[in-house]
C-alpha cells in the first residue's frame, strides 16, 4: 500500500500493480491501484488509456479530494496530475494529443500531461456535468444546470464559438455523433430519455418517446454505425437507427453500462441483479461471452426496479442524504437511488480493444482494474 506518500500535484509513487486470474474464465486481471482511498477510471463513455496505451488516467482521492492521476501500464509509477479545487470525478476526456479535458467547478479545463500546465477552455458558470469532445477534438459539450434552467454548454476548444442550448429537464451524458459532429445526442431525466440536437442549437428532437415505466438507460453511439445502443433495464440491450428511429433487439439479458467497440460489432458491459460479470456481446447475433467478475458492490436501490425513480424515491433519498437533488445526483455519495457511481464497474475498452478497464470495490475501497479480453 502506497499510503505514506504526501500526495499532491506532481507527486509520484511506485507501481501498485498486481495480477490475478479470474477463477471462472481464467482471464488475467491487472490491479493498477492499491491505496486506501477511492480510485476509479474515467467514465464508461470515455477511454481511460492514453493514445499510446502507455498510461491509464484515473480519478483518485489521495489528497482528500477528486483529482486526476495516471498510472504507467501495466506496472509503471503513479503520478498525480492535478491539485487544489476538486475536479468533477467523471468528467475527464483524453484528447488525441494526449492532453486531458475535464470539469472543475463551473469551468472546463485542459491539462498538459507533460508539463502539468492547466488552461481554462471555457467558464460558462453554473453546475457542469460530464463533458465530451468531438472526434476531431475541436469542439466540446457539457451538461449544465444554471439559475435559468438546464441544458448543454457547447463551444470550440479555441474559444471562438460558445453557446448554451436550453432544455426543460435535467441533462446528462452528452455525446457527439462520431461521424457527424454537427449532431449531439444527450439524455434527459425523467423520461423520455434519448434526444438529439445540432451543435448550433437547432433540430432538437426526442429520439424515442416512452414513459417512466420503461427504464431506458446508458445509450451510446454504436461505433461507426452511427446508430445508438441502449438498455431497457433490466430486460434487454437494443439498437436505435439514427436515421429512421427504428428499434431492434440486440440481446435479452440484464446489460447495464455498455461500451461498443469502434466498429460497432461488439459491446462490452457489466451486469447486476444478478451480477453475472462483465460480458462481451456480438451485436449481429446477440451471443455473449463472459469476461470476468468485477465483484463490485454496485450500489443503488433503483437497479432493483424496472422503472425510473419517481418523486417519492428522490424524497426518500434526499432525507437519507440530507442533500437536495441537483445535476450531479449521479455522483452523490449518500444517494440510495442510483448509488455511488464509484461502486459501479463502468467497463470500457482499451485503445486497441484487447482489454477492459473497470472499477471495483471488492477490497472494500474502489480500485482500478484491467482485464485482458478472451
Amino acid at each position: 500500500m502506497a499510503a505514506s506518500i504526501a500526495w499532491r500535484k506532481g507527486a509520484q509513487g511506485p507501481s501498485e500493480h498486481s495480477r490475478r486470474a479470474d477463477p471462472e474464465t481464467g482471464v488475467t486481471i491487472h490491479q493498477l491501484t492499491d491505496h486506501p482511498s477511492i480510485s476509479h477510471p474515467t467514465y464508461f463513455l470515455q477511454c481511460s488509456f492514453t493514445q499510446d496505451q502507455a498510461h491509464l488516467v484515473f480519478t483518485g482521492y489521495r489528497d482528500g479530494s477528486a483529482q486526476l492521476l495516471e498510472a504507467g501500464f501495466p506496472d509503471g509509477e503513479i503520478r498525480q496530475l492535478t491539485g487544489g479545487d476538486p475536479i468533477h470525478p467523471f468528467s475527464p476526456v483524453i484528447a488525441s494529443d494526449g492532453s486531458v479535458v475535464f470539469v472543475r467547478g463551473g469551468s472546463i479545463w485542459r491539462l498538459d500531461r507533460d508539463t502539468l500546465d492547466e488552461s481554462r477552455i471555457a467558464c460558462p458558470g453554473g453546475q457542469l456535468g460530464e463533458c465530451s469532445l468531438s472526434p476531431a477534438g475541436d469542439r466540446y459539450v457539457a451538461a449544465c444546470k444554471r439559475g435559468d434552467g438546464w441544458g448543454l454548454v457547447v463551444g470550440t476548444v479555441d474559444g471562438s464559438v460558445k453557446g448554451f442550448i436550453a432544455f426543460a429537464r435535467t441533462v446528462i451524458h452528452p455525446q457527439f455523433n462520431p461521424l457527424d459532429p454537427d449532431w449531439i445526442e444527450f439524455a434527459a431525466d425523467p423520461a423520455p430519455r434519448m434526444h438529439r440536437v445540432r451543435f448550433d442549437g437547432t433540430g432538437m428532437e426526442c429520439l424515442y418517446d416512452h414513459g417512466n415505466d420503461e427504464f431506458v438507460v446508458h445509450e451510446t453511439f454504436l461505433g461507426a454505425s452511427q446508430d445508438l445502443a441502449f438498455c431497457v433495464w433490466p430486460f434487454s440491450l437494443r439498437r436505435l437507427d439514427w436515421r429512421t428511429g427504428d428499434i431492434s433487439m440486440i440481446s435479452e439479458f440484464n446489460a447495464w453500462h455498455i461500451t461498443p467497440n469502434r466498429a460497432g460489432t461488439k459491446i462490452l458491459c457489466d451486469t447486476v441483479h444478478p451480477d453475472i460479470g462483465l460480458q462481451l456481446v456480438d451485436v449481429s447475433t446477440g451471443a455473449r461471452a463472459p469476461v470476468c467478475h468485477s465483484d463490485a458492490s454496485s450500489g443503488g436501490s433503483q437497479w432493483r426496479h424496472s422503472r425510473y425513480a419517481v418523486a417519492e424515491d428522490w424524497e426518500r433519498a434526499r432525507k437519507a442524504a440530507d442533500k437536495s437533488r441537483s445535476l450531479s445526483w449521479m455522483e452523490m455519495a449518500a444517494d440510495t437511488v442510483y448509488g455511488p457511481q464509484w461502486t459501479h464497474p463502468h467497463p470500457s475498452f482499451s485503445r486497441d480493444e484487447t482489454m477492459a478497464v473497470f472499477a471495483s470495490d471488492r477490497s472494500g475501497c474502489t480500485q482500478v482494474y484491467v482485464a485482458e479480453l478472451p
